[in-house]
């Protein structure tokens, strides 16, 4: 993280002045640096005197007194409050009255640290994101005494850097890693629940949404060596707040070295770099299709049954199925279990599917079974939709599908955020694409999905879990109430 900082500010026109405890690791941390530029240079994005310029602004140095002359301080240390605050503490007795000193921490408090400072309004966080030359994003924040001067000058320098800066109050996880307590969290509690496995919810996410990662990929990227840390920090700090609760199957795995793709394993097996998993299940044959019934109250019902009919399914029109039907159900947030009790539907002919997303949109349908459904129902049903190709995900029963209930978790911390002013709507959403690489940002993902489908979750999921975890943000209620944009900048 060091090193890549130093990397863009010199590249930015500074004169970088790289310090370690050992001098030997600053000597390495340069010696890549150079490294990265003369690959640059090989490839013609740089020509010879850039290269040479460049390495001339990044020196080494032997101790803290040689940075007495700086404008500008970055730490990069360990993630313990202990350790920053006496270094910071030990700067500021050396430098100028009117330098700034700047924290990279991703979850500890800005203002902890500038407690134990004698010029706290010089002092801010700047945290950016590795490798920090391609993660195009850098949070300033704002300790309680923090001058706003030093944060606008910040965003400032981010800028010339080539970065996009972030402006966010001192809450625990600032923008990103708070703002991604939704995606992996909701994600491991489907996967603890037997909803299904860790593929799985990988290939409905990036299939049905068009995540990048899976929230599982992404968690063996970064490692859990760093991940679930930073689950347990934003959830402390947050007093035990339901919505951020970490997963037992994360510590499990790091107690046991399973840390991602750096060890060779984690959720998934590594061989030469390469994940791991099943093949997934082709679709049945089916001799004879049995014919199917639509729920009345089927979320997206016009455009089930043009898909039925486009995949040659034989419709029942009446208001209840017969004795012979498969019955579609396509609820949102309620299990297909609930609904097949309310609207007296035959359980063992019962299956669910996601509507929450236009078909057109997805490349993978998913469907949902009940503990009653029969297996002929459940062959039926994936031979009936992967009938144009379209690849079929089967979950089994729980409220909320997996995109359901990951999205309007995402949404739903997204908007606590807004309402608790941590940064504007505008930059949440840069912060969420560029940071954690989703393809929209939450609250453009809720505008698009509806904000009253994501309450409809919610709600539905807060009656079947009975878990606080789903209580629907205040200000994301406020809006769905009244048809108003999330994107919407005025409260």
């Amino acid at each position: 993280m060091g090193r890549g900082i130093a990397q863009i500010a010199a590249q930015a026109g500074s004169t970088v002045l790289l310090f370690d405890l050992q001098f030997e690791a600053a000597q390495a941390a340069q010696k890549t640096v150079f490294g990265q530029w003369d690959k640059l240079c090989e490839k013609g994005r740089l020509d010879d005197i850039q290269t040479q310029l460049y390495k001339s602004r990044l020196q080494c140095v032997e101790g803290l007194h040689a940075l007495t002359g700086c404008d500008l301080i970055v730490e990069a240390v360990v993630e313990r409050l202990d350790v920053k605050a006496g270094l910071f503490i030990e700067l500021e007795g050396l430098v100028r009255p009117d330098a700034v000193l700047a924290t990279n921490t991703s979850s500890l408090s800005v203002t902890s640290v500038a407690a134990r400072l004698k010029r706290p309004e010089r002092f801010a966080g700047f945290h950016f994101f590795n490798p920090v030359p391609l993660m195009k994003v850098v949070e300033v924040i704002a300790g309680l005494k923090t001058d706003p001067t030093v944060c606008a000058d910040l965003a400032t320098y981010a800028r010339q850097m080539g970065h996009t800066p972030v402006q966010a109050q001192d809450t625990p996880g600032f923008i990103v890693n708070h703002a991604g307590r939704g995606y992996g969290t909701e994600a491991l509690r489907i996967v603890s629940e037997g909803v299904a496995d860790f593929a799985t919810v990988d290939r409905i996410l990036k299939d049905q949404i068009g995540f990048k990662l899976g929230p599982v990929e992404l968690m063996d990227l970064t490692g859990l060596d760093v991940s679930h840390p930073v689950m347990e920090s934003v959830y402390h700090q947050y007093f035990e707040e339901p919505r951020y609760r970490p997963s037992v199957i994360t510590a499990q795995r790091l107690a046991g070295g399973m840390v991602g793709k750096k060890s060779g394993e984690g959720f998934y097996r590594y061989e030469g770099g390469t994940a791991q998993t099943t093949p997934e299940q082709p679709a049945p044959a089916v001799d004879e299709m049995p014919p199917v019934w639509v729920s009345p109250r089927a979320a997206r019902k016009s455009e089930l049954l043009q898909l039925l009919r486009n995949l040659g399914a034989k419709i029942e029109t009446g208001a209840s199925p017969s004795p012979l039907a498969l019955s579609f159900v396509a609820p949102l947030g309620f299990d297909i279990t609930t609904v097949a009790v309310v609207e007296r539907l035959d359980p063992a002919r019962t299956i669910g599917i996601d509507m929450l997303v236009d078909d057109a949109t997805t490349r993978r349908r998913v469907l949902a079974t009940n503990p009653a459904t029969r297996p002929d129902m459940t062959r039926a049903a994936h031979a009936l939709m992967a009938r144009d190709g379209k690849a079929v995900s089967i979950i089994r029963d729980s409220g909320g599908f997996v995109t359901q209930r990951v999205v309007s978790t995402i949404d739903n911390i997204a908007s606590d955020i807004c309402l608790q002013s941590i940064c504007s709507p505008t930059d949440l959403e840069k912060a969420v694409t560029l940071g954690l690489g989703y393809p929209m940002g939450p609250l453009a993902m809720g505008n698009l999905y509806g904000p009253t489908n994501i309450l409809e979750v919610l709600f539905n999921m807060q009656t079947v879990y009975g878990d606080p975890r789903y209580r629907p943000s205040p200000w994301l209620r406020r809006r769905g109430a009244i048809g108003l944009s999330l994107l919407h900048e005025e409260e």
